[in-house]
């Protein structure tokens, strides 16, 4: 891989590359060794056009007439989206939400470790979940400390999920990924993600009512 120099890249690009990277995963389950950018459009519903310009916006991959080698470009992508960094992160709110979480298996796969579980309920600290111990989040900034910990994900009701997000912040955390359904108040600094369930559920509801 040719990488190209520092650049602006558009937020819908970025937003792509966790879908070429999923795909490719898959393609590699599959024992394909080769994929054309047709094969990739036809897959995600993304014209071969915008994934060439896509990747193109990184650097040279694939050879013309030939296409990508699967095993490559899934690595120039992840490379790309920095999964190689193995980051560490943690739950806060470990409920239903924060349980399933815990321990969905993918995260492994995608190089993310979850090393801490934290809440503030005495019936649930001390408990394990995928063999990891919830921890009093009032001990936060310490463990954040110990284990170098780079991802917050937040899965506390929404009444809590500032102060939550502001021990994170205290405790030097990176990136928080939100599924309380507010938006935070963060440094400019912070990088946070929000994932409101009940906003896909209700832009489903409003499709299949038309139809």
């Amino acid at each position: 891989m040719k990488m190209k120099g520092q650049m602006s890249i558009s937020n819908a690009t970025i937003d792509r590359l966790p879908l070429y990277f999923r795909t490719l995963r898959l393609a590699q389950d599959e024992g394909i060794d080769i994929i054309s950018s047709d094969e990739l459009g036809r897959r995600l519903g993304i014209t071969p056009e915008q994934i060439r310009k896509d990747l193109a916006s990184f650097g040279q991959f694939g050879k013309k007439g030939v296409g990508y080698y699967v095993n490559e470009l899934k690595r120039n992508v992840g490379e790309i989206l920095g999964l190689n960094n193995h980051w560490n992160m943690a739950v806060v709110g470990i409920g239903h939400l924060g349980s399933a979480l815990a321990n969905y298996q993918n995260f492994v796969t995608l190089g993310f470790r979850l090393v801490a579980l934290f809440d503030q309920d005495p019936n649930v600290i001390g408990t394990t979940v995928n063999h990891v111990k919830v921890e009093d989040i009032r001990n936060v900034n310490r463990i954040v400390k110990e284990r170098n910990i780079h991802i917050g994900i937040i899965a506390v009701p929404a009444a809590f999920a500032q102060g939550v997000a502001d021990q994170l912040v205290e405790a030097g955390i990176r990136g928080i990924w939100n599924f309380a359904p507010i938006k935070m108040q963060v440094p400019e600094s912070m990088h946070i993600v929000n994932e409101d369930l009940s906003i896909g559920l209700s832009s489903l509801s409003y499709h299949i009512t038309r139809k």
